[in-house]
């Protein structure tokens, strides 16, 4: 390795051979706790299954299954096969996805949004360039996409944008916010078998961006592959034969930090990783279960999937989720509802979302360790705000929660029906002050650009305290706090005269004094004169 005229090529490879014999002595010698888990006849044949993909609530699994089959000129295929957790928490027996998924040809390694309702998987073309039946690709193997809506998958087409091209594009992991896509990409003709690790955004116009390689100290000249991205965002797992391992495949983890630079991959650790093959990993959003597939003896046949726990060293973060309902407040008729997640600290968009078109349900990942803004919006439909502070909450607690969302007043209708005050879940003060907190700028900028694009409409600011500390104190505040928001929407350009603001101190409580006298335990008093602690808005006319 130190003779000057020895190949760059040769040399690398003695040097990655040293540095792999070195971490495999560490390694067996520190094992890590590895208990595999087979799923099960429900999901596991004779036949080989592999790729598992699985929804942010962890009960949805889609996978890959290699298929005999009688053909002149293939005896094997593969299709996508899908599960469902029953309520015990069992797996239903795997049923095939629909024939439009599912063709003559190959279809392979997909990835589904957090929700389940977006597909991106891979399909090849035979001999003759022939993809299947309606699909048209770009060369060799490309990425294609479908969207589920109600029961009913509709697509799949060619990924719109620039992430396939003439090479060979596969095993994509999409992001749990949709505007990410990770894939491996392949050189046509490349006889080193040398893939790399890609990444492409999801542009406004729908269509994906051109796709980048990720850093040359994750991608190697060797064989990457097996990507996949966490429901966190920022946790990222591949198999790669390029970095120190045990030999073969291994699989390795990196983490993106703050200013989104990857870390140095990491091993996962023997007997996780062996001189075999590894891939196929995929992590539950919780981040503790891992899947992968294995032929390891004791199975049912060939390639199965397994479950076992990850060590913690290599968990992501763990990522919960919310989901519910959204509806009109009152035919209580489905709606498409359009979710946007911001982080408070830094005004950060992290998911945009959507509920069901047909069904209007909906499955929004929160990943933990940060305060959430949710502003859900509809056309023709006031805003709906919520707010998730997830920065210490360390609990595996998801949350259910339903979202009415109501039209604004038509002229003729009978007002008394829209009386509610809607509660600006994200606008905080300090203790005892009116002086908005810079947290407060997200929904507030959000509201303001909803009466910016519907200009008829003239509203009212509440401020409301709750029942401790002076009444007239009390009433000064509250109007004070409502003139502050006041002042904010004006200065973003709301005419002032499609604006009243009032104080109503402790006199209009959600919770009553009686009730909260009730309460037994002070978190919940407290969580009860906070619910009455709120700044408001309701439609004047």
């Amino acid at each position: 390795m130190k003779n000057p005229n020895a190949s760059q090529r040769l040399s690398s490879q003695v040097y990655l051979m040293k540095r792999s014999a070195e971490f495999a002595v560490h390694a067996v010698a520190n094992p890590k706790k590895f208990n595999p888990i087979n799923l099960g006849p429900e999901i596991n044949t004779a036949r080989p299954e592999y790729y598992p993909a699985l929804t942010v609530d962890g009960k949805t699994l889609l996978f890959t299954r290699l298929l005999e089959i009688k053909n002149v000129d293939f005896k094997e295929q593969e299709d996508f096969f899908v599960s469902n957790k029953n309520k015990s928490g069992n797996w239903r027996p795997s049923m095939p996805m629909p024939r439009n998924i599912n063709t003559l040809n190959n279809e392979g390694a997909p990835t589904l949004s957090a929700d389940g309702r977006s597909l991106v998987f891979v399909a090849c073309a035979d001999q003759t360039g022939y993809y299947g039946k309606n699909r048209q690709g770009r060369g060799s193997c490309d990425l294609f996409f479908a969207k589920k809506i109600g029961r009913t998958w509709y697509g799949p087409f060619n990924l719109p944008g620039n992430v396939n091209s003439s090479n060979w594009e596969s095993q994509p992991s999409l992001s749990a916010d949709g505007k990410t896509l990770y894939f491996v990409r392949g050189r046509k003709g490349d006889r080193t078998n040398n893939s790399d690790i890609y990444v492409s955004e999801l542009q406004e116009d729908g269509a994906w961006g051109t796709a980048k390689p990720l850093p040359d100290y994750i991608n190697t000249p060797n064989t990457e592959e097996s990507v996949h991205i966490h429901p966190d965002g920022r946790t990222l797992y591949f198999a790669s034969k390029g970095h120190p391992g045990m030999g073969g495949s291994d699989l390795y983890v990196t983490r993106k930090d703050a200013n989104g630079k990857w870390s140095r991959p990491e091993n996962l650790g023997y007997p996780i990783n062996t001189k075999y093959d590894e891939n196929s990993l995929m992590v539950s959003a919780e981040g503790e279960i891992a899947y992968f597939a294995s032929d390891r003896e004791g199975g049912f046949g060939d390639l199965d999937i397994y479950s076992f726990v990850l060590p913690p060293e290599s968990r992501a973060i763990r990522t919960v989720y919310f989901d519910g309902f959204v509806y009109d407040k009152q035919s209580k008729e489905p709606l498409p509802g359009r979710f946007e997640l911001f982080d408070v600290s830094n005004g950060e968009q992290i998911i945009v979302s959507e509920a069901d078109k047909e069904t209007g349900t909906f499955i929004v990942p929160l990943p933990l360790d940060r305060n959430y803004v949710i502003s859900v919006n509809y056309d023709g439909y006031h805003p709906y705000s919520l707010n998730f502070d997830l920065s210490n909450n360390k609990s595996n607690d998801s949350y259910h929660v339903d979202i009415p969302l109501s039209q604004p007043i038509l002229s003729g209708e009978n007002k008394e029906d829209f009386i509610d005050e809607h509660v600006f879940e994200n606008v905080f003060f300090d203790l005892n002050k009116s002086t908005l907190r810079k947290e407060s700028r997200i929904e507030l900028n959000l509201f303001s650009e909803y009466l910016k694009k519907n200009t008829e409409i003239k509203i009212e600011l509440g401020g409301h305290t709750d029942s401790r500390g002076n009444e007239e104190s009390n009433l000064s505040l509250s109007k004070a706090r409502a003139g502050a928001v006041f002042e904010f929407l004006v200065a973003k350009g709301i005419s002032a005269q499609r604006m009243t603001f009032i104080g109503y101190g402790s006199s209009m409580p959600i919770v009553t004094n009686d009730q909260i006298e009730k309460i037994s335990k002070t978190e919940e008093k407290e969580a009860a004169h906070q619910q009455n602690r709120r700044t408001v808005w309701r439609e004047t006319f």
